[in-house]
């Protein structure tokens, strides 16, 4: 790795993090810096540790200078650490107390990994916050200081017979994505001209046009600089469907130490090389930080040999071809007596009353009683962030979903649910965004859809694994979500606002016309999803943006 700092710059840097040199390496800040820090980190092309250097080392208002106090080390190797280190270690190793490893934490930056890795990294659901570099902000189209395009180079392809092809036809998927950038960034701005636009004051919340924005040069300005991020933003969501899987990202995470333990076995464990790597990478920078909650993390035989089962049975037991099925969303079960339950459970802390008997209680009501009780309970809500009860966790649903990968990158980062995804695959075919074809794209687009399934076939009957690192994130994947009614309106809410993708934003609907259809009543409570079809959704949200950074401006 070709050296990043000078040496002055290496010894500005040197007391912040655990290394300076390889991809993978930990925080040593104050844990409000290092969340700051992983934010703006998300939405820029630098590294985490020059967007530190640049943006955060020299602004006085952190003072992280002083927080040296002259010392070498912010976090230090004092006689308290280690007498610290030494008791977690007498309880978490010596008696197995397990709690103990929640109570510590570390930050960990994971660059220069592929899409396939990140995605295993974010099936962290318990005790891992992770912030992935943005596909929306953040565009792909550099290059190395060898020049060569950032995607993965999986080992075992690069040493295999489909080495030379597979190069071939990563270059061809991010040289398109390259060439088509700026043409795709007029399309979408001679599409949807700012003039025709109306725009909100974020103070007042009037609607108005660009034309009479421009007669507040306040309002001017903000409504220019949203209207270009948005495009910017529109382009990089619409063209990152040629984005294959090894493409490499950055991710910043916080863990526990009890979630890292178990992350780091399952890499260990993990058939792909490129997360075995990744292990012993994590596992060397966390050493430093938490070295007692990561002491027991190994290669662990149950979970290698359960995979290993479970692939060998699904071979033998489906002997019949998939159900061809395109259907975008499909209710696969959900709970009876669900507006019963839901009741229940709504008077069960209020009462003192078994559950089974408020059941029975409830069950004895008429439709209209129950229809009443919860339209009463869902008029209270005043916007999405006032959130349902525990009550509504009685009742569940499991959705099979299959939708592009871009999409599933984003709806894969809910957590208080059980989600499972097969393997990235081309057999289920590819979303063609609408501004492609618009733009007069689509043959191109088709050609190297179309070539990079010809090399995944190819690969995949040497490599099955690793020819996941070859599709596209406009190819289609399976995957299922089971989450009670809480969580699914905290989701569909959320991802139907409108600066949303338009494919996630698209899903979400379709989940919840689901549940419309089974549970009429209860569905009454998203009332605020958002029907609506946008083509610059994010305008009135980078408007606010624009607001807000002017204000503290004005402040400072």
């Amino acid at each position: 790795m070709a050296a990043e700092f000078t040496a002055d710059e290496h010894k500005r840097l040197a007391p912040f993090f655990t290394n300076l040199d390889r991809s993978t390496f930990g925080l040593k800040l104050p844990e409000e810096v290092a969340g700051a820090l992983f934010s703006r980190y998300s939405r820029s092309t630098k590294s985490l540790r020059r967007t530190f250097l640049d943006e955060f080392l020299g602004d006085p208002a952190l003072g992280l200078s002083d927080l040296l106090g002259g010392q070498t080390d912010p976090v230090g190797d004092s006689a308290a650490l280690k007498k610290a280190r030494a008791f977690y270690e007498r309880v978490l190793v010596g008696y197995g107390d397990d709690s103990v490893a929640q109570l510590g934490g570390a930050h960990l930056a994971c660059e220069n990994i592929s899409n396939v890795a990140v995605k295993l990294l974010e099936d962290a659901r318990i005790g891992i916050a992770p912030l992935e570099k943005s596909t929306r902000y953040v565009r792909f189209d550099h290059k190395d200081a060898a020049g060569n395009y950032l995607f993965y180079r999986e080992p075992k392809i690069m040493t295999s017979r489909h080495r030379d092809t597979y190069v071939d036809v990563m270059n061809l998927l991010f040289d398109t994505y390259s060439r088509q950038m700026e043409p795709m960034l007029e399309h979408v701005a001679k599409s949807l001209p700012i003039e025709q636009l109306e725009v909100r004051d974020p103070s007042s919340g009037k609607s108005l046009t660009y034309n009479d924005a421009k007669k507040d040069d306040r309002l001017r300005r903000w409504a220019e600089t949203a209207y270009r991020a948005t495009v910017r933003a529109h382009a990089c969501d619409v063209l990152r469907s040629y984005l294959p899987a090894a493409t490499l990202t950055n991710v910043g995470m916080f863990g526990v130490g009890q979630a890292f333990e178990y992350l780091l076995s399952k890499f260990y464990s993990h058939p792909l090389s490129e997360a075995k790597e990744l292990a012993a990478a994590m596992h060397t920078d966390l050493n430093q930080l938490i070295p007692s909650f990561v002491k027991r993390a190994q290669f662990n035989d149950y979970l290698a040999g359960t995979a290993v089962s479970a692939r060998t049975v699904a071979d033998a037991v489906l002997t019949v071809a998939p159900a061809k099925s395109a259907e975008p969303v499909t209710l696969i079960d959900h709970d009876d007596q669900a507006e019963e339950k839901t009741i229940a459970a709504i008077l069960y802390s209020h009462v003192r009353h078994p559950l089974a008997q408020l059941r029975e209680v409830a069950g004895a009501m008429s439709q209209e009683q129950r229809r009443k009780i919860l339209e009463d309970y869902f008029a209270k809500r005043r916007h999405r962030r006032d959130k349902l009860s525990r009550a509504f966790e009685n009742v569940y649903y499991t959705f099979d979903i299959l939708g592009n990968l871009g999409l599933y990158r984003d709806l894969h980062r809910h957590r208080i649910l059980t989600q499972e995804r097969q393997d990235f695959t081309t057999v289920h075919g590819y979303d063609t965004p609408r501004e492609i074809e618009e733009a007069g794209f689509k043959r191109e687009f088709d050609r190297c859809m179309n070539r990079a399934a010809e090399l995944y076939e190819q690969i995949y009957r040497d490599l099955p694994s690793e020819a996941q690192y070859v599709v596209p994130f406009a190819y289609k994947i399976r995957w299922y979500m089971k989450m009670n009614l809480r969580e699914a309106l905290h989701m569909v809410e959320l991802r139907t606002m409108p600066q949303g993708h338009p494919d996630y934003r698209f899903i979400c609907q379709e989940m919840w016309r689901r549940i419309q259809e089974v549970h009429p009543a209860l569905s009454e409570c998203g009332k605020f999803i958002d029907w609506k079809k946008y083509r610059l959704g994010r305008l009135e949200s980078e408007m606010r943006t624009e607001f807000k950074k002017s204000a503290m401006e004005k402040e400072e």
